[in-house]
């Protein structure tokens, strides 16, 4: 596309693309240096308040990747991609689709590399064997009569002159499931207690309720630690339900989330409640309940009358190893016993006997995200590295060969041939194939 507007110039030129690039690259190196996302005072807390007052009026923080400036630079390079691409595609395409075999033979005597040779054959028995060499070396060749001789020509690769556009469109790509994702996705987050269940989420950034349009509930949180009282992984039972019914379960760790509908829920933390869950099985009637108790204070169970409560705890930091249960079924003395958090025990009564298990209460923290665009970024992704490899490592290589009649029924034949990238690789391969056919 032949253009003297210099407008369309200017969003064409490779300058453009290079200082756009260079100040995308510089601008989030910055992005990443500087943490993003964080509070008004976290940042003055960190570089101090001039610096931070500075950062925000560069829109540095607290999301610089979603500031005007840096979303116009990327427009900017999506139209440069786009206009670029306009301007010398069909200039490429023309390139591929070209009638090689109207290549004047003043030209190929001219071409580098170059390989002669004489046939005691005639031409047109010279060419019929050529092209049947030819296409056993896996190289295609047409022919056609010119001037007062016969001219063949082959190719292969003619496409990958397309590897740079398919990097262009790739990139478009990958732009376009970014917007998909910004526009039709959200992420947020939810703190979900056991045995709870949520409809919502909340924003990130504006802690604004997200409708899930489903529940998410948590049957159970587990804690490991290391010696030292470190957590070690934490794992959370989540199940999914759809107007009451559980449709989904699964239990998740770090790097191992659910999804459900193209929404991801992912483990990222918890909270420890002063809080208890208590199940009570009376091993005679095998009537099984369960109750959430607050730390020392005492609870009826709802069915049974039982009462208990957790009189002590110990633990580190705010995890709870074990505890000190009083329980009474107003048969008897009341039973006080240790029990290690998650554990169970047996405790015998003088008309029934039961088996008590407690585990601290904790809630889960969940992050979500839904992004619609996550595959139209994997598709483009996918191109990329297709167009790189192709852009890189693949080139369109022609060769021609010309025979025409020399003296007394014989054939002079000159081979030539050109490529557009890595030409010393193809005069090997060319050398290679003149030994091969040249005994024709």
């Amino acid at each position: 596309m032949k253009n003297n507007n210099p407008i369309w110039d200017f969003f064409a030129s490779v300058k453009l693309a290079l200082f756009t690039l260079f100040i995308l690259s510089i601008t989030s190196i910055i992005g990443t240096v500087i943490p993003q996302k964080e509070s008004a005072q976290w940042y003055i807390d960190k570089f101090g308040e001039s610096t931070a007052n500075l950062f925000q009026i560069l829109s540095f923080t607290p999301d610089m990747y979603s500031s005007a400036w840096f979303l116009f630079l990327l427009g900017l390079l999506c139209l440069n991609l786009i206009v670029c691409s306009l301007e010398r595609f069909p200039g490429v395409w023309r390139q591929i689709k070209a009638d090689n075999l109207n290549t004047p033979v003043t030209r190929l005597e001219k071409m580098t590399p170059q390989h002669q040779w004489q046939s005691p054959s005639g031409p047109e028995s010279v060419a019929s064997s050529l092209k049947q060499a030819l296409n056993t070396n896996g190289w295609q060749a047409e022919e056609r009569k010119v001037d007062d001789g016969i001219l063949l020509f082959a190719q292969q690769g003619a496409m990958t002159r397309t590897g740079v556009y398919i990097v262009h469109t790739s990139i478009l790509v990958i732009f376009a499931g970014a917007l998909i994702g910004s526009f039709l996705g959200f992420k947020g987050s939810v703190m979900l207690p056991e045995t709870r269940s949520t409809d919502k989420i909340y924003a990130f950034d504006t802690q604004t309720p997200i409708d899930l349009g489903f529940e998410v509930r948590c049957d159970l949180f587990n804690m490991e630690f290391y010696a030292n009282g470190m957590p070690k992984s934490y794992r959370s039972q989540l199940a999914i339900l759809e107007n009451g019914k559980v449709v989904k379960e699964k239990a998740i760790v770090v790097n191992d989330p659910l999804t459900y509908k193209g929404i991801t829920f992912y483990q990222s933390s918890y909270q420890a409640y002063q809080e208890f869950l208590i199940t009570i099985v009376n091993k005679k009637t095998g009537v099984s309940e369960s109750a959430i108790i607050p730390y020392q204070q005492q609870q009826n169970m709802p069915e049974s009358g039982i009462r208990l409560g957790i009189i002590n705890a110990e633990g580190q930091g705010q995890s709870v190893t074990r505890m000190k249960i009083w329980f009474n079924d107003d048969n008897g003395e009341p039973s006080v016993f240790w029990l290690d958090n998650g554990e169970q025990a047996t405790v015998e009564r003088s008309t029934s006997n039961y088996t008590i298990s407690a585990k601290q209460m904790y809630a889960t923290g969940l992050q979500v995200a839904k992004d619609p665009g996550v595959w139209v970024v994997y598709t483009g992704c996918f191109l990329m590295i297709i167009g790189l490899i192709v852009a890189f490592f693949m080139s369109h290589r022609r060769i021609w060969l010309y025979i025409r009649e020399d003296t007394d029924n014989k054939s002079s034949i000159l081979m030539t041939g050109n490529a557009n990238k890595n030409k010393a690789d193809f005069e090997k391969k060319m050398q290679l194939l003149a030994q091969q056919i040249n005994t024709i």
